[in-house]
């Protein structure tokens, strides 16, 4: 597994195989009935062996078969068929026309048919990253204890492009990063354990991510140097490794190279020089890593060099960037991630949500084909809760990423469990209104709603040094479920729950009800116990863990939300406030713009309102947020108590490591719960109803 030697139990033990932890199954008839056809692979194609091992490795540790390889299967009785579509009639024959159609470049076909002398299941692909899928796909079904007998199945990912994002620093930090230190990085070098970096690309592939961007956005000197000869014949080793899983690696690049590494006085995008140190260093990546992705920029935020400083667009940087990478199919994926940190806050027409609407919905149609913007799910920071960013559905003409973000920078850092997978489908399925009723997120970034080219999702990752990769073992699941919904946003969370669970534990019934108990509704509870009804935020500043109700770290007048002793909140309407609502298509602005009608869960994010308004509930608002903030830590509590059920049922270093950070949560909670309702009794003097006490 490593370059190094391990003592692979207690990999095993802390969650370090994750998913593709391969269970002995248990269900024995069930087992008896997969192990007939699994005993026997038919694979008459040489260049296959990735599929072929992973294949083998998957029936050896769930089923305990040591399968024979053959090149033909009709002496056999009962066989298992492996291969690539139009390389040949032995795989070919398996699979008729009106299916081979159905099958896309990343597709794959898994068919059962009744043979004379028994069963022949075929799992093949038009090219090997689907076959790769395929199979992954297949052991996918086995670990669920699916039935098989008369299976046909034809899957294709929904979306072209389905990225991770790491945030990593070269020398071994990472910004946002709660599950140690980086994989790729350490003591500006790259790696040497490439047998991590291979069990990575393992978990990637099996769950379909096709791209992989290793470097932190925030690039600085030392980062720019990551497109020289210092670093790049590295580099190419890291991107052969996942090449081999079909998944190509971009890098994050500093807009001002030309000046941090590259000599010149200006990054300027119209300057000619700058464009051809541009276009020279392409070539130069291209005839080092051939398959190479291309860039991912964020410019012109957060102190971030970028065009701006010249006058120029984000189009214009953008396209020089592109017009660079063009001649070789490459990339530039362009972070919408911009506004102004030092704006005065005080000022109530400032406002924060418009800045990536302002700042792109003018240069629509001004992209080149090879540039995709990556859009922030929603218009602030990856809160607990804001609205879908007003981009989707407002941009028509440009490609379009969904960026989330699997690390938990505001939402517990892994030292919390909060399963976002349900937050998750709300956004792909938010009803933008852009063509109509029924134009969703999830189909706008397939491309199809507008013709776009391109399009897909994006996400920061949550994965570090760590032995179980995540810091928290169960933040393995918001990995999976991020790479499923990227796969096909329409299954629904409880779906990939279940997966996750019966891949993870075990498909005992017991763990797979009380684990996805825990996890769907783990969500709610962290927004209880922290920030109410969308006002986001009121975490410390700067590294963004902990209450602080005041705490946003460019507002050092706390005024961000708005609060004072007569109510909370911002006014975002079009008729009284900062005019975010209207950024909205008509129907969809009508419903924010109305205080009545605004979804209760983005109630403060969109209005000011006094501490005595009734929700629909009864209560009113301050009592609400006194109610959710002891409801949380009760839930938590009750999270203890269900993980505690399960001991005996799950490993044991595991449910050890589970409990901890679950004891550790309970404390963090009724620590935000008591900070945050002693500033709301404090600014208001309005006592708790239920008579609890508020410090």
């Amino acid at each position: 597994m490593s370059d190094t030697t391990i003592n692979t139990e207690i990999y095993d033990a802390n969650g370090y195989n994750c998913w593709l932890g391969y269970h002995l199954l248990e269900n024995s008839p069930l087992k008896e009935e997969y192990s007939k056809w699994a005993s026997n692979i038919v694979a008459s194609q040489e260049d296959i062996g990735t599929a072929l091992s992973e294949l083998k490795r998957g029936f050896k540790e769930i089923l305990g078969v040591n399968a024979s390889v053959s090149s033909r299967g009709a002496e056999q009785s009962s066989y298992i068929a492996l291969g690539v579509l139009g390389r040949g009639k032995e795989i070919d024959s398996y699979v008729k026309y009106d299916e081979v159609v159905k099958i896309g470049s990343e597709g794959y076909i898994i068919k059962s048919t009744k043979t004379n002398n028994g069963e022949e299941i075929v799992v093949a692909g038009t090219t090997i990253k689907g076959l790769l899928y395929g199979v992954f796909g297949l052991l996918r079904l086995l670990q669920t204890e699916t039935v098989i007998e008369g299976i046909l199945k034809i899957e294709n990912p929904v979306n072209m492009l389905r990225i991770i994002n790491h945030w990593d620093n070269i020398d071994g930090s990472i910004e946002r990063g709660y599950a140690g230190k980086s994989i790729f990085f350490e003591n500006n070098k790259i790696t040497q354990d490439l047998g991590r970096i291979r069990d990575y690309a393992r978990l990637l592939c099996s769950v379909g991510i096709n791209s992989i961007v290793i470097n932190n956005v925030n690039v600085h000197k030392y980062e720019s140097m990551l497109i020289t000869d210092r670093y790049l014949k590295d580099v190419a080793k890291l991107a052969l490794i996942f090449g081999e899983y079909g998944i190509k690696l971009y890098l994050s690049v500093n807009f001002a190279s030309t000046i941090e590494i590259g000599g010149l006085t200006t990054a300027d995008p119209l300057d000619a020089e700058v464009s051809k140190w541009w276009e020279e260093k392409a070539e130069e990546i291209y005839s080092v890593i051939p398959d190479f992705g291309g860039f991912l920029i964020k410019a012109d935020s957060e102190f971030r060099p970028g065009p701006f400083t010249y006058g120029r667009t984000h189009a214009d940087g953008a396209n020089m960037l592109a017009e660079a990478l063009e001649p070789y199919g490459g990339l530039v994926i362009w972070r919408c991630f911009v506004y102004n940190c030092m704006q005065d806050w005080r000022d109530l027409t400032t406002d924060r949500a418009r800045a990536a609407y302002d700042n792109f919905m003018p240069l629509d149609g001004l992209f080149k084909d090879n540039v995709l913007l990556q859009i922030k799910n929603g218009p602030m920071d990856f809160q607990v809760r804001e609205p879908v960013s007003p981009l989707f559905g407002g941009l028509q003409k440009t490609n379009q990423l969904l960026e989330l973000q699997v690390t938990q920078e505001y939402t517990g850092q892994q030292k919390h469990l909060c399963y976002l997978v349900p937050m998750w489908k709300e956004i792909l399925d938010f009803d933008t209104m852009a063509q109509g009723k029924d134009t969703s997120v999830k189909k706008i970034i397939t491309g199809s709603v507008f013709n776009n080219k391109l399009g897909g999702m994006a996400a920061v990752t949550n994965i570090g040094s760590d032995l179980n990769w995540t810091g928290h073992q169960m933040a393995q699941s918001n990995t999976y479920g991020y790479a499923r919904l990227c796969w096909n946003p329409d299954l629904s969370a409880e779906q990939i729950t279940d997966e996750w669970v019966r891949m993870t534990y075990s498909n005992n019934e017991k763990v797979v009800s009380t684990v996805k108990e825990m996890l769907m509704g783990s969500w709610r509870t962290y927004e209880n116990y922290t920030s109410p009804l969308g006002i986001g935020w009121m975490v410390n500043p700067n590294h963004h863990y902990g209450p602080n109700v005041d705490g946003y770290e460019y507002d050092k007048w706390g005024t961000y939300h708005r609060a004072d002793h007569k109510g909370i909140g911002v006014d975002r309407t079009v008729r009284n406030g900062t005019g975010y609502a209207g950024q909205y298509h008509k129907d969809v602005a009508e419903i924010y713009e109305n205080l009545e009608k605004c979804p209760e869960e983005l109630l403060l994010f969109f209005h000011h309102v006094p501490y005595d308004y009734r929700l629909k509930s009864g209560e009113t608002l301050l009592q609400y947020i006194y109610n959710t903030h002891f409801k949380g830590a009760v839930e938590v509590e009750e999270l203890i108590s269900k993980w505690k059920s399960l001991k005996g049922l799950v490993g044991e270093e595991i449910f050890r490591h589970v409990l901890e950070r679950l004891e550790g949560q309970l404390e963090h909670s009724k620590e935000w719960r008591d900070v945050i309702n002693t500033y709301f009794y404090r600014k208001t003097g309005i006592p708790d109803e239920a008579g609890r006490k508020i410090y």
